[in-house]
């Protein structure tokens, strides 16, 4: 058989196979000699190509009960990893048709199912599926539980903030990102609200009400908590997304299987719940004209814009993220019902994000240019040959201890590393001569001899300045990549990442305006201060 599949406490002998694949975070005490050759880019190549896929089996789960409130049905690449698990399946299927033998050992017993279903693979014992199960459906009722308390208190702490937000007729819907302040200034839109003096600032249910409290210093800004009813909250407990027969009986049931379990087991379903029916209250009873949100076609934005259909309400997406081949989501071939729960106006940050937009199937009529808030051109003085490595922490735990355990490495060989984290998911390790905290961005860290990424925008704020930037590909997950058509950053892994750094030169600039523009502010003027309705 071309294919042994393998737990890691049931490991074939090393006269059986030729090489060997780890999927899934298991780890095993093998020879990397003989691991797979390639295995990270041929992971991310198989993930690649699953994104139909995914999306397809998306439009039918989002058909079912709590379909419309988990992140799988939606292709989100960063909420969900059903779509790691697919590429993992795309993958060792077309191991299964090589000639060489391939130990595969996984240990998570969802995707051992899935596998051992595959032409050509032989698998072994299955790892148990009762204790995992059962710990994630206990750790579920915990989360749900955490989750009704907490936002019931915030509910009612927040109810004060009602009025605020019932008077708007103009606003943004915003996250409560570290970097927003009371002032009005918001980490998404930049200081817009200087600039229209009658927009309001509402606050996603995220935002945790300590953090609500701190940013309704202006007199506009106040949180969705303050709409809901604490006794709506009691029925977030047993809110779970519950995949329909067809699913799980489909080609891919062990997989819809295990990403039910996992979303079950936190509180996000409850958490979306919440948040739509918080939405859903603040539009019913303010019944404002206009409201923008950072787009990125999650599971509430889709209901918010189906409610504020209904009501008359319009609606502006802000397209702030960056896009790429990886992020499925923003494609409406998932949405059960189109276009019906896309925004009515997609505000793109520049030309070739919004030429992505269109190709993904988003007619061109929804699809104007804003401007990109959070980046800007850089000025030059970047790159220095001599200088430190600039590092780009991931918003994925295990994607950064990765690259940590890369540039550790590397440090003991006397490379020298500036090391910035995310700014929502800070990461803690001991600073020496070597590995420096920064809390610069690229565009404001001067003297860099390279940019080492992963996720999110440091690799093309990189390229923007002039410095070579690099992509790390890591052995048990995707680190997405978000270039616009025509750009990459190198994608190295932790073995050729020394070697790349050896003979990185500095590149020329990529042009800024070419990818992003500036804020038109003129455009978001017509958008948010529109003349006023007539309702009669």
């Amino acid at each position: 058989m071309p294919v042994l599949l393998r737990t890691s406490s049931d490991l074939s002998g090393p006269q059986s196979y030729d090489v060997w694949l780890s999927v899934s975070g298991t780890d095993v005490p093998l020879a990397r000699t003989r691991a797979l050759p390639q295995a990270a880019r041929r992971l991310e190549e198989a993930f690649g190509a699953i994104g139909d896929t995914w999306q397809e089996l998306g439009r039918h789960m989002g058909n079912v009960p709590g379909g419309r409130l988990a992140h799988t049905p939606t292709a989100g690449s960063y909420g969900s990893d059903f779509g790691l698990m697919l590429a993992w399946s795309r993958l060792v299927a077309g191991l299964a048709k090589e000639g060489q033998t391939t130990l595969v050992v996984c240990d998570d017993p969802w995707l051992f199912r899935q596998l051992a279903v595959l032409p050509e693979v032989n698998p072994g014992k299955s790892p148990g599926l009762w204790f995992p199960g059962l710990r994630l459906f206990l750790r579920g009722l915990l989360a749900r539980f955490a989750v009704t308390v907490r936002v019931m208190a915030s509910s009612v702490m927040l109810s004060g903030q009602r009025r605020t937000l019932g008077q708007a007729q103009s606003a943004i819907l915003a996250y409560g990102h570290p970097a927003s302040t009371a002032d009005g200034y918001d980490a998404y839109f930049g200081g817009l609200m200087g600039d229209i003096p009658a927009l309001a600032r509402a606050l996603h249910t995220d935002c945790r009400a300590g953090r609500a409290k701190a940013l309704v210093g202006d007199g506009r800004t106040g949180s969705l908590h303050a709409f809901g009813n604490p006794l709506f909250a009691l029925a977030l407990v047993f809110t779970r997304w519950r995949p329909g027969p067809e699913d799980l009986a489909g080609s891919y049931g062990w997989l819809v299987r295990r990403a039910a379990a996992r979303e079950n087991g936190g509180g996000g379903p409850a958490m979306t719940r919440w948040q739509i029916h918080c939405q859903n209250r603040w539009l019913r009873s303010a019944y404002p004209r206009v409201v923008a949100w950072p787009w990125e076609n999650h599971a509430w934005e889709r209901a918010f814009c189906r409610t504020a259909r209904t009501l008359g309400v319009r609606t502006a997406g802000y397209q702030h993220a960056v896009i790429g081949p990886h992020q499925f989501n923003f494609s409406p071939a998932s949405n059960p019902d189109g276009l019906d729960s896309l925004p009515d106006t997609i505000i793109c940050n520049g030309p070739a994000y919004r030429s992505q937009l269109a190709r993904l199937g988003i007619p061109e009529s929804r699809l104007v240019i804003g401007g990109a808030f959070r980046l800007s051109a850089p000025e030059g003085g970047h790159f220095d040959a001599e200088g430190p490595v600039y590092v780009a922490l991931s918003a994925i735990p295990g994607v950064t201890r990765e690259m940590m355990a890369a540039v550790g490495s590397l440090a003991e060989k006397g490379w020298r590393f500036l090391i910035k984290d995310h700014p929502m998911y800070p990461f803690a390790f001991p600073e020496t001569g070597a590995m420096k905290r920064t809390a610069n961005t690229v565009p404001q860290q001067a003297g860099i001899s390279a940019v080492l990424y992963a996720t999110g925008t440091p690799g093309l704020e990189g390229l923007f300045a002039g410095v070579p930037s690099f992509r790390l590909l890591p052995r048990h997950a995707i680190a997405l990549d978000i270039m616009p058509d025509g750009v990459a950053a190198a994608p190295v892994t932790a073995e050729s990442l020394e070697g790349a750094l050896k003979t990185a030169s500095e590149p020329q600039p990529v042009s800024f305006d070419e990818i992003m523009a500036p804020v038109d502010l003129d455009l978001w003027r017509r958008t948010l201060d529109p003349p006023p309705r007539n309702d009669f």
